[in-house]
């Protein structure tokens, strides 16, 4: 499983999940190629789930294993259980 952070640069380096890999929504399309060679299923996060929302509906069309974690706080006390 990869975790894909979808937020700014400055908002993961104000706290994100251990071992995520941080991949701005805005250079997601420019990425891709980067996203579909990750490790599956991906699972992307944000801050509240709306811009991981997007990155997952995108590369769901583009037939990679993907869901939507939500906000990166709850995926991080996922995996933290």
């Amino acid at each position: 499983m990869t975790i894909v952070d979808v937020r700014t640069p400055g908002e993961f380096m104000g706290g994100h999940v251990p071992g995520s890999i941080n991949i701005p929504l805005q250079e997601i399309v420019q990425r891709e190629e980067e996203v579909m060679s990750l490790p599956t299923p991906i699972i992307f996060c944000c801050a509240s789930g709306n811009r991981s929302g997007q990155a997952t509906m995108y590369f769901k069309q583009k037939g990679l294993e993907c869901e939507n974690g939500g906000g990166w706080m709850e995926v991080n006390a996922q995996v933290n259980r």
